[in-house]
């Protein structure tokens, strides 16, 4: 079985869809619940690389410190925002998902479809009813 990681916020709708998405394609992932257990700074600057994003983009605004801190300051350093990051996990934007395949930062959730080595087992609708797989699990979104 391939090996599939999750950083989960279990209060993240998207987080609770993509989890639910992963494990439509009969994969029990590795679960890492990183407001509880953050990535290690090194880890967090390879998460970001891997998924093509650059370390602004990985940042979550909504409900978050971001503003308070300052964090909109475009002189900011990565190496700033890294800090801030691992200060402050909530900044960490969700569900970033690794697996063999690659890495995403699955917003929206079927993002996630593109990394996963195995097919949906059958129809999935996100939690606000919308259809992302049909009952033969191909892909409507």
């Amino acid at each position: 079985m391939m090996a599939v990681t999750i950083y989960h916020n279990p209060a993240c709708g998207t987080s609770r869809n993509t989890l639910a998405m992963i494990r439509n394609a009969g994969i029990e992932p590795t679960i890492i619940e990183y407001l509880k257990n953050p990535p290690s700074r090194g880890e967090l600057k390879a998460m970001i690389a891997n998924a093509g994003l650059t370390v602004r983009e990985a940042i979550r605004e909504k409900g978050t410190p971001y503003a308070e801190l300052g964090l909109g300051d475009p002189s900011l350093t990565d190496d700033a925002l890294l800090d801030a990051m691992l200060a402050h996990p909530i900044l960490i934007n969700r569900p970033f998902v690794a697996t063999p395949l690659g890495t995403r930062l699955a917003r929206p959730s079927e993002l996630v479809l593109d990394i996963l080595p195995e097919g949906q087992s059958g129809a999935f609708a996100k939690e606000d009813g919308q259809q992302v797989i049909d009952a033969d699990g191909k892909r409507l979104v």
